[in-house]
């Protein structure tokens, strides 16, 4: 019983290191697909991702406002070019948001 025990609590062990090994790597990946998009577009975004199984599902590229000095596609474009280098991996999405201000 206690073989079955110690098992267990060694699964549950490695188990939780690959998950906060995901997550670590995943926020300095974020971090950097930020600088990178930084130096592109002159303004810092937020970047979140979603990791499924081992598999990069989505990553969110959030800008505080809209850039107008950049067409839209070249923003898409940076954003995936970006996220590929970053991840060393394509997410299934990506998605390219702007935050709105009321006046």
């Amino acid at each position: 019983m206690f073989k079955i025990a110690a098992a267990l609590v060694f699964a549950l062990t490695l188990a939780a290191c690959d998950a906060i090994n995901t997550l670590t790597e995943g926020l300095s990946h974020a971090k950097a697909v930020e600088s990178d998009l930084e130096g592109s577009t002159g303004m810092r975004p937020q970047v979140g991702f979603n990791w499924y199984n081992g598999r990069l599902v989505s990553v969110t590229v959030t800008y505080p406002r809209i850039i107008e000095s950049k067409p839209l596609h070249d923003l898409a474009e940076a954003a995936r070019a970006a996220v590929s280098k970053e991840f060393k991996q394509t997410p299934e999405r990506i998605v390219l948001g702007f935050a709105l201000r009321q006046s």
